[in-house]
């Protein structure tokens, strides 16, 4: 994406079913957990770099020990630093005492992060300050080990304040109005409503409070504390959580819009948000991962049985395309499959922007993300050139002289990488006007390749949010190729609604799309349209979220897909440019042909998947509309 947006969070998770002294004796090394959460959460470093966490539970520790571990750290590589962190609190052991480091039991009774459940998480702050408050793992502690409890999670909720009158009402007071607390104490407050409802369960059994301890361990229902915490969530959610004692969970919105994947067998229960990430670190094959499924929780007891159980009703699964577009990596075998025939499903349009002129036209990927899709485009250029050399074979074969013979046979997809972008340019530079011409130079190029004002390039990438780095920086670079035409191409379709489940886009005026059927609207007379699409907006925000309806389309129904690319592509071609330019979008249409399991679409169809981002959309053009630059959850 060569708009810079900021998405998603990763959560990396490992129940170890078996004593310690197990993976000493089969791996040895009693870090082996240790080691494993590591590469779960460094093969998923794309999934956030504002910072990161790790939590590790010791099961079964004696009273008055240490059994629960949390560091979390906000360095440039956050992983790395954490496990450096970790990784020190043996030096001093492995060179003074290393046999030591051979026994387990001694190991996970005198050095912290040593135990047998792992939670690890990193951090893309959407909307959050950037402190190492912010990061998770989340921690709410008590005496009572059955009533700590830590989370991790890739999730927006987008009725915080709905949420936070209900904790009001159970008379808590949450120090601060965030999604993330929210959750914990909605958990936190239904983990002790059911330690008290068994505590006085066992009491009546006239047990004594210890045994009552061991009997509150096993008894705890966490499927219906979850079921209880959850009942009100309006979002998208892909959640990790531990209590003191050693249950642990993995649960998944009901629409499945946040991914969240699993594995287990008699050693281990691995969870996390990206397939490839489960698949490199443990070596499973592709088949046995699974997907934990929409409005289930993956519940690991202390006793070691696992179960996925029901805590919301699961609804039609809208799971978030963007993922396999751009956000999740392109390593998993089905995301690479669709990123390349996303690629593939553009040629037509392709083909006839450049008049089919393949000897005079150039393609190229902008930033590599879009490297996979590029590919697919090539191979469908590859199967459009076939069934030309095809169909002329067989029907124009006696017309053809030697060298139209050579031409036709040699045909071929002219193949560059062209836009390469360089060392990150630090714009420290106050005016604006002198960091723009520093954005300008965050990409490089490749001179000589393209035929001075003949050729067309064609530039592929994965998605087009605002158009800045296009207008300030790449269309300003080729064109110093003296290109005749530069055709701009987007694996994805227009992007014209706010996300509200974790994509860093919630306001109206960030969107190209918008700006360009705002500008529509005014220049064709028809701007009424706006005005009237806020007064309905502003009249929803006073009804139940339930009863709201996404208004905002009515902003884009005048014009066809090809009328806004058009206007696109007038706002994101700078001034002095030789080349003509255009812009080329996917249609909603072939997205789901590439993308059948993946039907979340809202930023482009507006088409919510919870009450709450109809709620979210109103709210945003409403602050558009009033000039207010905040977020509309």
């Amino acid at each position: 994406m060569s708009d810079s947006i900021k998405h998603e969070c990763g959560i990396a998770f490992i129940r170890l079913l078996k004593p310690l002294s197990y993976y000493q004796e089969k791996y040895g090394t009693a870090l082996w957990g240790l080691n494993k959460l590591y590469l779960l959460m460094e093969k998923q470093h794309n999934r956030g770099q504002d910072g990161a966490g790790i939590a590790t539970i010791k099961l079964d520790v004696k009273p008055g020990h240490r059994y629960i571990s949390r560091y979390r750290s906000m360095a440039q590589n956050a992983v790395a630093d954490i496990f450096g962190y970790v990784q020190n609190k043996f030096v001093d052991i492995q060179n003074e005492t290393p046999e030591l480091m051979q026994d387990a039991e001694w190991l996970k009774s005198n050095v912290s992060f040593i135990g047998e459940v792992l939670l690890g998480h990193l951090r893309y702050g959407t909307h959050g300050q950037n402190s190492i408050e912010n990061c998770h793992p989340f921690l709410r502690q008590n005496n009572w080990m059955t009533r700590n409890l830590v989370i991790a999670g890739n999730f927006n909720m987008t009725n915080v304040e709905e949420l936070l009158e209900q904790l009001y009402e159970l008379g808590q007071h949450p120090k601060e109005k965030a999604d993330t607390v929210t959750v914990l104490e909605k958990i936190g407050h239904f983990l002790d409503d059911e330690n008290q409802e068994l505590f006085d369960a066992y009491k009546k059994e006239g047990l004594d409070n210890v045994e009552i301890t061991h009997k509150i361990s096993e008894g705890l229902d966490i499927a219906k504390i979850l079921r209880r915490s959850a009942k009100n969530w309006d979002g998208g959610y892909a959640i990790s959580g531990i209590v003191g004692n050693g249950d642990a969970f993995v649960l998944r919105d009901p629409s499945g819009i946040r991914p969240a994947f699993y594995y287990a067998d008699d050693e281990i229960v691995v969870a996390a948000s990206e397939r490839p990430a489960i698949q490199t670190a443990f070596n499973i094959p592709f088949k046995d991962v699974k997907e934990i499924e929409p409005g289930h929780a993956l519940i690991v007891k202390k006793s070691g049985k696992v179960t996925q159980e029901v805590f919301r009703d699961p609804q039609e699964k809208r799971a978030c395309s963007f993922e396999r577009i751009y956000f999740s990596r392109g390593s998993d075998a089905d995301i690479y499959k669709e990123r390349k025939q996303l690629g593939a499903l553009l040629c037509d349009q392709i083909l006839k922007a450049v008049s089919a002129d393949l000897k005079n036209t150039v393609f190229s990927f902008i930033p590599n993300t879009a490297e996979v899709s590029f590919y697919g485009m090539v191979e469908g250029l590859h199967s459009y050139i076939r069934g030309v050399q095809k169909d002329t074979l067989l029907n124009r074969k006696e017309e053809l002289n030697d060298q139209e013979l050579d031409e036709l046979l040699s045909m071929n997809p002219r193949v560059e990488k062209l836009a390469i972008k360089d060392v990150k340019l630090r714009t420290f530079i106050t005016q604006d006007a002198d960091r723009q011409d520093m954005v300008a130079h965050v990409y490089d190029t490749t001179y000589g390749i393209i035929k001075n004002d003949t050729d067309t390039l064609v530039a592929i990438d994965d998605s087009i949010v605002r158009g800045t780095t296009l207008k300030q920086s790449i269309i300003k670079i080729i064109d110093r190729l003296h290109p005749k035409k530069i055709i701009i191409v987007s694996s994805a379709p227009q992007i014209r609604y706010p996300d509200c489940y974790g994509i860093d886009m919630s306001k109206m005026g960030q969107f190209v799309a918008f700006e360009a059927a705002i500008q529509l609207l005014k220049e064709r007379g028809m701007e009424h349209i706006i005005e009237e699409v806020y007064q309905k907006c502003k009249a929803s925000l006073l009804l139940p979220k339930e009863e709201i309806v996404n208004h905002v389309k009515d902003i884009y129904r005048p014009f066809t897909q090809e009328e806004i690319s058009a206007q696109i592509t007038k706002i994101i071609t700078p001034a002095n440019i030789n080349a003509e330019v255009e812009v080329i979008y996917q249609t909603l249409d072939n997205l789901h042909v590439a993308c059948p399991n993946h039907t979340g679409d809202w930023y482009f169809s507006g088409n919510y998947p919870t009450p709450g981002g109809n709620k979210v959309v109103i709210k945003a053009f409403v602050n558009w509309k009033e000039g207010n630059n905040q977020r509309a959850y």
